[in-house]
Order: C-alpha cells, then sequence, then structure tokens
C-alpha cells in the first residue's frame, strides 16, 4: 500500500508523515534533503543548477517508487515523483531557469518513467498560504533556504493547484493554513478519520471535502 504526501515547501510534508507513520505503524519514505550535493548550488544559482537538481530528484523519486511498488509493507512517502515533473521542472522552465532543450529532456524522462509505475492509493495534499510556507521555513531555520524567492514559493503554488485539480487518482486535502496536525491533537484525528474513511471504510466523526472545512 502507497500513500504519498504532496504539498509545498514548508508544509509539513515531513512532519505529517512522521505523525502517521508511528500512529498507523506505516514504513516512511522520506525526501533526500540533509544529503542533495546539488541543493545549495541550486538555491545560489537556480539558472546553473536547475536540470541537475530535478534530475536528481527525479532518479530518487523513482528508485523509491520501484521499491515501493515491490513492498508488501504499508508505506508513507514524503514527496512523490509527480511533484518533480508537474510542479518543479515546469516552475523553473516558466520562470527562465531551465532551458527548453532541459525541459523537454526532462519531461521526456519522466514519460517514460510513468508508463512503468502505478498511482498512490491515496494522496495526501497539504495546501497552505505563502505567509504559512514563509513562517514554518524560516522557524525551521535551514541555511540554503534562507535566499528562497517569494515569486518563486507562489509560482510552485499556482502549479500545485493546477496539478491537485487534475489528480485523478484518491485525495485527500489538508487545509495547511487552519489544521494545525502537528500543535493540535483533535485536527490530527480529522486527519486519520478521514483516511480510515477513504482506505479502509470507515465512518469519520465528521464529513468533508477537504480536511478542516465542513460541506
Amino acid at each position: 500500500m502507497h500513500i504519498a504526501i504532496a504539498g509545498n515547501i514548508g508544509c509539513g510534508k515531513t512532519t505529517l508523515t512522521k505523525m502517521l507513520s508511528k500512529h498507523y505503524g506505516w514504513k516512511p519514505a522520506f525526501e533526500t534533503v540533509e544529503f542533495n550535493p546539488y541543493l545549495e548550488d541550486f538555491y545560489a544559482d537556480m539558472k546553473r543548477w536547475s536540470f541537475n537538481l530535478q534530475i536528481f530528484f527525479l532518479n530518487k523519486r523513482f528508485k523509491d517508487v520501484v521499491e515501493i511498488s515491490k513492498s508488501n509493507e504499508y508505506i508513507i512517502q514524503d514527496r512523490t515523483i509527480y511533484e518533480d515533473a508537474r510542479i518543479f521542472a515546469p516552475n523553473l522552465h516558466d520562470q527562465g531557469f531551465m532551458s527548453d532543450r532541459d525541459f523537454d529532456n526532462y519531461q521526456d524522462l519522466f514519460d517514460l518513467m510513468m508508463s512503468l509505475v502505478k498511482m498512490p492509493d491515496l494522496m495526501i495534499y497539504i495546501r497552505a498560504s505563502i505567509p504559512t510556507l514563509v513562517a514554518q521555513i524560516q522557524k525551521r531555520g535551514r541555511a540554503y533556504e534562507a535566499s528562497m524567492r517569494i515569486d518563486y514559493l507562489q509560482g510552485l503554488n499556482d502549479k500545485y493547484e493546477k496539478w491537485i485539480s487534475e489528480y485523478k487518482g484518491k485525495l485527500l486535502i489538508v487545509d495547511g493554513d487552519n489544521v494545525k496536525f502537528g500543535e493540535n491533537p483533535d485536527d490530527f484525528r480529522k486527519i486519520t478519520d478521514q483516511i480510515d474513511a477513504e482506505l479502509f471504510g470507515l465512518f469519520p466523526f465528521e464529513t468533508t471535502d477537504e480536511v478542516g472545512k465542513e460541506i
């Protein structure tokens, strides 16, 4: 079983991955950050290092998806391969940080990879506004994120919304501005109730179309 968590930089993906892994006993698959050899260079010079960074992420994420597909365990993944190809690479290309040649090459490789894997059994998308993202990025204090541009984050958010509006798989949306799952046990329970309903057919205490927002 493959459960994936998606969302912009700073939305709380890793926190929610850890919490759900502990709650359900699922095996976590975390995003590679500390051991990425391109990330610091990328934030210093996006145009020079964008293609290298995206290929690194695509390679890592594809390996993860292949391993997940071979496993009989419940695995919860922090960030997905779709975000690399549908959010980050197109955003870099649109903003002039990736050339047409590199972008076309990247997309061809992604399309080939997608022909070999299936969609997650459940996608959890954490939707958050720019002020929320900036506050959480500043709170965690990673040096290589200090120079991140607001227009870069906004471009990512726009692409996330477009992608998630067209997503065809089973989807749960978390309101990251108002559902404080890392701080409030009741908010976390809202998420687990919805997961129980989606994956195991159990009725949640509250019926919602978006966690934290009543129908």
